[in-house]
């Protein structure tokens, strides 16, 4: 208890204590400390008994109202989520805190408080301990994880393609960027994906992302789940379906007349190239590109074509290098990284059967030569039931359009010295592992299209030991494009990777 100091000179007179007799130095209570103490009591209003809510499988701490904490037992973070438990603390002062031992699996924690009050006009200090029960509640971020129906907005991703090649670059696209971080379930369907949200503006983050790396356009529907019309609240489940163009990677497609003269006046049918956020057309008979947005595409869509399913293998027979005073187009945007040829080839089918030969000019001549197999369309042979193929002219319909070279699968295989993250496991058929294949073959054939994919070494296959060579020149990418392995124990994290290795 504090007093007034008083001048030496002057004499104070002692009083008796009201409650015990006690001699004592007058106060504004008449009372002695201990008396005091025993009817004042400055701990009132503090809880001597508190719950903290724990979560077993994040291992964190509830802190009001709802913010998780990791915090070890008896360390500062967990101390001062107990404090933040207690409401009465503002109005003393705190002079110490700290734990009491307690059996780690008894699911209780001690807190030993000392704090001080001014009592009229003497300050008072008091020693006390708040019992803490530790009760299991599984938080948000868990529940969506284990609860993996429980959702709140789903993005359904389709695409009309006869193969799934745009959706593994997609999946790459989404895995380097992380875009599916807050997604509570990943399931995918036979032609496409479903993304399912736990809030609303996740999802609407992900159709945002999509937008962006796609040319795609989507709708946006709502279903009401339950209602409360005494506040006027109402609980919506909400669904967006993105479309995303029918044209992919290899596909020929015939343009309509006012889109190939929007685009410099090239070729309606032309090869697609790439597929990003828009189309890119390449001409194979004058090495004439174009980038068709999924703006202009969605004023006039049209279909593919042909698909790569529909190709035919060739025999080259010979080539011969077009110069440049023989080309079409000068005043056009023309590819650099293809070398325009005339090339004469025969069905592989023919070989033995009949002489026949076609002829037809191609942009694969960096990489054709005689007796190479590559794969393309015969026109020839096919009837196509196409508004804008009818239209053509004879003169403008060659006989074949080549696509791609073939080279050795197995062997271009056993030299794939990386691999790719998986988001989720596809449906296993023979189709879908036909069209992944593909995709890495792609991928080593295209260096622009390797910059928006992260691509990890196969510890299984990388070797100190010197590359072997291919005598086909099959294109391979090197150790330096790769990125270390990928330990899915070790996630950065601290809990178990989100992600599978294919």
């Amino acid at each position: 208890m504090e007093y007034v100091q008083v001048p030496a000179d002057q004499k104070i007179g002692l009083i008796a204590c009201c409650g015990c007799g006690t001699l004592i130095e007058p106060n504004p209570s008449n009372m002695c400390v201990a008396c005091l103490r025993t009817t004042e009591d400055i701990t009132q209003g503090i809880p001597k008994q508190s719950v903290l809510y724990f979560c077993r499988s994040c291992e964190r701490y509830l802190v009001p109202p709802s913010t998780w904490v990791s915090a070890q037992l008896e360390s500062r973070e967990l101390l001062s989520v107990c404090l933040k438990k207690l409401k009465g603390l503002s109005k003393v002062r705190l002079v110490d805190a700290g734990f009491v031992w307690t059996e780690p699996h008894s699911m209780r924690v001690k807190v030993k408080l000392t704090i001080q009050k001014e009592v009229q006009g003497a300050v008072l200090q008091q020693v006390f301990v708040v019992e803490f029960t530790v009760q299991s509640h599984m938080c948000d971020e868990c529940h969506r994880v284990e609860a993996k129906d429980f959702w709140k907005a789903v993005v359904q991703v389709r695409q009309k393609a006869e193969h799934k090649k745009t959706f593994f670059f997609l999946e790459q696209l989404i895995l380097k960027h992380r875009a599916h971080t807050n997604t509570t379930n990943i399931k995918p369907q036979a032609d496409g994906m479903d993304f399912y949200y736990a809030k609303q503006d996740d999802a609407r983050k992900m159709v945002e992302f999509l937008m962006a790396a796609t040319p795609c356009r989507y709708t946006q529907a709502r279903e009401l789940i339950s209602q409360d019309i005494r506040n006027n609240t109402f609980n919506y489940k909400y669904t967006y379906s993105v479309e995303i163009i029918p044209i992919c990677r290899d596909d020929i497609v015939c343009l309509p007349l006012k889109v190939a003269q929007q685009l410099g006046n090239i070729n309606p049918l032309c090869l697609c190239s790439r597929v990003t956020s828009s189309i890119h057309l390449i001409d194979p008979a004058t090495l004439q590109t174009a980038e068709l947005s999924g703006t202009v595409y969605w004023r006039l869509p049209f279909l593919s074509l042909v698909g790569p399913r529909h190709m035919t293998e060739f025999m080259v027979m010979d080539v011969e290098r077009v110069q440049d005073k023989d080309r079409r187009a000068h005043n056009v945007p023309i590819s650099h990284k293809h070398t325009l040829v005339d090339v004469y080839v025969a069905r592989m089918s023919d070989l033995g059967v009949n002489d026949q030969q076609f002829h037809t000019r191609s942009h694969l001549g960096h990489l054709l030569k005689a007796g190479d197999t590559v794969l393309g369309y015969d026109f020839t042979c096919s009837n196509f039931n196409h508004p804008h193929f009818e239209k053509l002219k004879e003169d403008r319909i060659p006989d074949v359009m080549l696509v791609r070279k073939v080279f050795d699968r197995t062997r271009r295989s056993r030299r794939r010295k990386w691999k790719l993250q998986r988001m989720a496991d596809g449906l296993d058929t023979e189709s879908v592992e036909k069209d992944y294949t593909e995709f890495l073959e792609d991928l080593e054939e295209d260096p622009e299209m390797r910059q928006h994919v992260n691509i990890y070494k196969d510890a299984s296959k990388v070797s100190v030991e010197a590359e072997e060579t291919d005598e086909e020149g099959a294109p391979t990418i090197s150790l330096q494009e790769m990125l270390d392995d990928l330990h899915i124990s070790h996630d950065a994290t601290g809990g178990e990777g989100d992600a599978m290795m294919e």
